[in-house]
């Protein structure tokens, strides 16, 4: 992972143990949102919200639709970045 990917996925797992109440240590990149971290789609949308601030993208929920694990997760919002 390089380090713009590094700094997502440490912004995305300090929004997760902000907002839900997560282990740290559960947060890891193949993590699953729904089936192995519980987010569930209205969950989602509050991260959503919070990384596009965090991280100051514009994402489109049909961009969101496809993610499924974390790394799905860094991976979108490290490729909206580099276009930004």
């Amino acid at each position: 992972m390089n380090a713009e990917k590094q700094e997502i996925f440490t912004q995305v797992r300090d929004i997760l143990v902000d907002l839900f109440e997560l282990e740290p240590a559960d947060i890891v990149p193949e993590a699953r949102l729904s089936e192995d971290l519980d987010i569930d789609s209205i969950d989602a949308v509050d991260m959503l919200v919070d990384l596009k601030k965090t991280i100051n993208v514009d994402i489109s929920p049909s961009q969101f639709k496809q993610v499924r694990t974390i790394q799905d997760v860094v991976d979108v919002f490290a490729e909206l970045s580099a276009k930004a």
